[in-house]
């Protein structure tokens, strides 16, 4: 990928690059906003807020203790894979009281990473069903927390049920090479969709 040194304004004229939507979904606190910070190109956007005790009873922290802060709207980034691509990247909230949110934001979207946590690969079930119903593609993101249990990548798609063709990936979400290699795999795929998928007259 070139975006490091990717100026849209260079000598030779304005360029207008295809504009792709991205979003990045998963159960609470699997990494969503990590990734999305970074792999930013510009300022990430954040709608984090402090989690109180209001959220007691209600959020399920159980594996993620530490946490503090939650999204309650969404994160937004930018990469430029090249001068002909921009990919706009979405995280969605992860708590089921805002997933009211997600159908606008799939709104317009190409494809979709679902971020997995071995440690509670059962909440990713629910991202999974609500692509698989809207027919978006996806593949999954396995964030591989430290302490977290290893499993192949086999392993995680008998788990999840998923479709064979449905690519399962290994990252580590706070890494820029390893976040920017789940993007590119996500891209083959779309790729690899679209040239397999007949054209409708």
């Amino acid at each position: 990928m070139a975006s490091e040194n990717f100026d849209p304004t260079a000598p030779g004229g304005p360029h207008l690059a295809a504009s792709v939507k991205i979003l990045i979904a998963g159960g609470f606190g699997v990494g969503k906003t990590t990734m999305v910070s970074s792999i930013s190109e510009i300022a990430p956007l954040r709608t984090e807020e402090m989690i109180t005790e209001v959220s007691s009873g209600v959020d399920d922290l159980s594996g993620v203790e530490q946490k503090s802060t939650t999204t309650v709207a969404l994160d937004f980034g930018r990469i430029t894979i090249d001068r002909d691509l921009v990919l706009y990247l979405f995280g969605t909230p992860g708590q089921d009281r805002f997933w009211f949110l997600w159908d606008e934001l799939c709104r317009g979207a190409l494809g979709a990473i679902v971020l997995a946590d071995t440690r509670r690969l059962s909440n990713s079930f629910a991202a999974v069903d609500f692509f698989e119903r809207r027919g978006l593609p996806f593949l999954i993101a396995v964030n591989c927390f430290e302490g977290a249990p290893r499993y192949t990548v086999e392993e995680v798609r008998d788990a999840l049920d998923l479709d064979p063709s449905t690519p399962v990936v290994l990252c580590d979400a706070r890494d820029r090479p390893s976040a920017k290699a789940v993007l590119t795999h996500l891209v083959e795929y779309l790729i690899e969709r679209a040239t397999r998928t007949p054209v409708t007259t």
